[in-house]
């Protein structure tokens, strides 16, 4: 049995043409079509990248400030220094070297408030005066007590002294 062959009539040949056509047509509308869906896609997620890298960049900003301001509380609440001074060190006729150990020995006594909170400190001020007054401190062969004239508390903790002989 044989095909007949309908490649000889011209209606055939049209309708084959007309579909080979037709076919050409809309692959190259199929490919505009999609070629136009992928830029308006590429657009709007390099628009998505932007914002989501300008978001992550002010969240950094963000969280670095706020970890800052959270150290800056943090220290601002505890006590990160101790200044002594010695206010009647001429009297006694005490030399910078003598006075300098003097303010050091006192400081190494109440060197525990240091990271305390400022709250705390402040609770145990009257116990900080008394650890320093009954203590009596050896300088040059002399014996001295200390009294307590001011104290200042806060992130430094500021106390001046007169010494006197005991």
């Amino acid at each position: 049995m044989r095909i007949p062959p309908y490649y000889r009539l011209p209606s055939w040949q049209r309708f084959f043409a007309g579909m080979a056509i037709g076919g050409m047509i809309s692959w190259f509308i199929f490919l505009y079509i999609f070629g136009e869906w992928q830029e308006r896609y590429s657009k709007e997620i390099e628009l998505q990248k932007d914002t989501i890298y300008e978001l992550e960049k002010d969240k950094e900003i963000w969280q670095e400030e706020f970890k800052k301001l959270n150290k800056e509380n943090q220290k601002k609440l505890t006590v990160q220094d101790i200044t002594i001074k010695i206010v009647n060190g001429e009297k006694y006729k005490l030399d910078s070297f003598s006075v300098f150990q003097l303010e050091d020995d006192i400081k190494e006594d109440i060197s525990m408030m240091v990271a305390k909170d400022i709250d705390t400190v402040y609770k145990s001020s009257e116990l900080i005066k008394k650890i320093i007054e009954n203590r009596t401190h050896r300088v040059n062969e002399k014996r001295y007590r200390v009294e307590v004239k001011e104290m200042v508390i806060y992130t430094t903790v500021s106390i001046e002294l007169n010494i006197m002989l005991d």
